[in-house]
């Protein structure tokens, strides 16, 4: 896992985060769904960096990517 996305029971819920920060991977997820860029993004989070966009989608990937058993 990326050492860009945490996790903190104590922050956000436990919910993934960008680097400790209260940046969270569906917040990253849902500026993409709006039809935001990477600029736009960065530019209206100064905190973050373009290694930090790479890592939430690459998380959101990882994480919908499990078997489904029909039974």
């Amino acid at each position: 896992m990326s050492v860009r996305i945490t996790h903190h029971p104590e922050q956000c819920g436990g919910k993934p985060c960008i680097r400790g920060m209260r940046i969270r991977v569906r917040d990253i997820l849902e500026l993409y769904a709006a039809g935001l860029r990477n600029e736009q993004i960065l530019a209206d989070f100064p905190a973050l960096e373009a290694e930090d966009l790479k890592a939430s989608l690459a998380y959101a990937a990882r994480e919908i990517d499990y078997p489904v058993l029909i039974g």
